[in-house]
């Protein structure tokens, strides 16, 4: 049977960011692609002008839609926009058996905010332990931590605190650290780091986004955390470097990298 990932997340009409992203990578790892969407954004390369959030029984209805009939074999969550979305996916995800990556999507790459301020403590007490990994960034793990998160140690010490929230592994994404791209994942016992080279472009809008979909797609191919994580890193890498310039502002990278 040909892989499935859903992803349950908001949309980017640019293309770069959101659904529009995961879906793209989800095929390009030869994975079928599903999606619920959570909020709708008006948004193109230079900004965010506009989010609106759908009502939580229609993201459910989404979800049971797809799932009842073409099940997946990993699920991503993305932007999910509110308290009441949380509740709802954390509700719906609680009864999955397939792996569940968590990006927990706070803020957009023009800073616009993706999820309300009263949604963040569901998100990490209704859904990070849920999850079979979860990918934040640094910015997102400290706001999810309650701690500063700007080095290799901090990482460490944010993934450990983490683990004691509940979370049942954690990749920290280190884009936004000083020198190389560093991105830590911990499962509790150990540690594994993933190098990549620094690449000087603004052309990283969907990174986030594209980086955790490749992932789950190695997931929905049975992959479990540890093997996926060096062919997505090599892959979003790549993406970075020969993201094809398209927009005027933060452009997108290039799902089509090999």
């Amino acid at each position: 049977m040909m892989p499935i990932a859903l992803t349950i997340a908001g949309s980017d009409p640019s293309g770069g960011a959101g659904i529009q992203a995961d879906l793209k990578t989800f095929h390009q790892f030869g994975v079928y692609g599903e999606a619920a969407i959570t909020l709708l954004t008006v948004q193109n390369t230079r900004g965010v002008t506009a989010i609106e959030t759908l009502a939580a029984d229609f993201v459910t209805a989404q979800i049971r839609a797809v799932v009842e009939d073409i099940p997946p074999h990993a699920v991503k969550t993305g932007a999910l926009g509110t308290r009441a979305i949380v509740e709802a996916v954390a509700y719906e995800i609680a009864r999955f058996t397939c792996p569940v990556l968590m990006d927990p999507v706070m803020i957009s790459k023009h800073g616009a905010p993706l999820l309300r301020s009263d949604a963040s403590q569901a998100l990490i007490t209704l859904l990070m332990p849920i999850a079979t990994l979860v990918t934040p960034n640094l910015h997102e793990a400290a706001a999810i931590t309650g701690r500063p998160v700007a080095s290799l140690a901090q990482m460490e010490e944010a993934a450990r605190a983490m683990i004691g929230m509940g979370a049942k592994a954690v990749l920290i994404k280190g884009g936004h650290l000083e020198g190389a791209a560093i991105d830590l994942l911990f499962d509790g016992k150990e540690f594994h780091t993933y190098p990549g080279p620094r690449i000087e472009t603004a052309h990283t809008h969907g990174t986030g986004c594209t980086y955790s979909a490749a992932i789950t797609a190695l997931m929905a191919r049975g992959l479990s955390p540890t093997d996926a994580l060096p062919r997505a890193k090599h892959y979003i890498t790549e993406a970075i470097r020969s993201n094809p310039g398209l927009g005027h502002g933060q452009g997108p990278v290039n799902h089509f990298a090999n």
